[in-house]
């Protein structure tokens, strides 16, 4: 029987109760016994009944649901909203996904989320100007995740960027590295604390920071691999620290066929883990970033304002982690 045809009165009539008992069952409010819940709820799963949850929100005065907008296309976005259902479905939750694209502005993906009743908004990584974050934190509780914010009207949780940044210089230099370049991510989110804590660990080693463009995704890593390629040998960076594992993955795609090999005359390191950064013919030297433990922290912090009523806390700083594989080596 197809669930769109199902109706509260078919569950009332298989179960043997008045509708009005459905509807309660179906609420979650006092009214049915135990015994009666039990019997509607066997009633719907044997007739393959689903109710309209958001319909049996309109005449609450709490949805309990929160609004997630994040960027299409993040691979480690992805690991962090799973993060966020997780804590979701234990905390009763339900999560509305709204993304911004390359032709949907994430002031549209907002108002998406606002315009279902949402009771909270988390934000991934957004681009939007700090006055228009502001503005939101007005209309409802905001969760600013893996961005750096002075605000104290939102909640921030992201990972520790200079701590991350240091783990990496760390790793190289102890490979005997001097020369290592840090492809930059200009104005995403997260690229100002890394390029700090990139320059902050350079200078701790008496070394020379070097910063090239980079960005997000894999074109950009294929520039910059083309500009290091084009440097005279004495003037080469023997370890490129890419702004993310796309952006490395840009430059070893790049260089697969040139003069210069990965990790023999060049190791390369990335930065989030994402799926592809562990196959066998990438194995990518890279920073772990704790997806699920961001997306719980992100409920956590909403379950603070919306059931407890607290005022935004200080940011929440995720350690990172260093995940060695084979594209770094001693310099050849």
């Amino acid at each position: 029987m197809s669930t769109g045809r199902l109706t509260m009165e078919d569950v009332a009539a298989r179960a043997g109760v008045s509708r009005a008992l459905v509807s309660i069952v179906f609420r979650g409010v006092p009214g049915a016994s135990e015994a009666t819940r039990a019997r509607v709820l066997a009633a719907a799963a044997e007739l393959g009944y689903e109710p309209d949850r958001r319909a049996s929100r309109l005449g609450r005065s709490r949805t309990r649901m929160v609004g997630v907008v994040f960027t299409f296309g993040g691979d480690f976005h992805a690991e962090v909203i799973d993060g966020i259902y997780a804590a979701a479905d234990e905390h009763g939750y339900e999560i509305v996904l709204s993304a911004a694209t390359a032709r949907r502005s994430e002031a549209a993906a907002i108002r998406a989320v606002l315009a279902e009743r949402c009771e909270g908004v988390i934000l991934i990584g957004p681009q939007l100007p700090t006055s228009q974050i502001a503005a939101l934190a007005t209309r409802a509780p905001t969760v600013v995740l893996l961005r750096h914010l002075r605000l104290t009207t939102v909640d921030v949780v992201r990972t520790d960027e200079k701590a991350a940044m240091t783990l990496l210089i760390e790793h190289l230099t102890g490979l005997g590295h001097e020369r290592i370049v840090h492809l930059d991510g200009g104005p995403a989110a997260g690229a100002a604390q890394r390029r700090q804590g990139y320059h902050a660990a350079m200078t701790s080693h008496a070394l020379v920071p070097q910063t090239l463009p980079g960005g997000l995704g894999e074109e950009s890593g294929a520039q910059a691999a083309d500009d290091v390629l084009q440097r005279h040998a004495s003037s080469r960076p023997t370890a490129v620290a890419a702004f993310n594992d796309r952006c490395a993955l840009g430059v070893l795609n790049r260089l697969r066929g040139s003069s210069l090999h990965v990790p023999g005359d060049l190791s390369l390191t990335g930065f989030d883990d994402i799926p592809a950064a562990g196959y066998r013919h990438v194995d990518l030297t890279t920073i772990r970033q704790d997806g699920a433990h961001i997306g719980h922290q992100a409920i956590q912090r909403l379950r603070d304002r919306l059931d407890r009523h607290q005022s935004p806390a200080s940011p929440y700083l995720v350690p990172p982690s260093l995940v060695i594989r084979r594209t770094t080596a001693p310099p050849g």
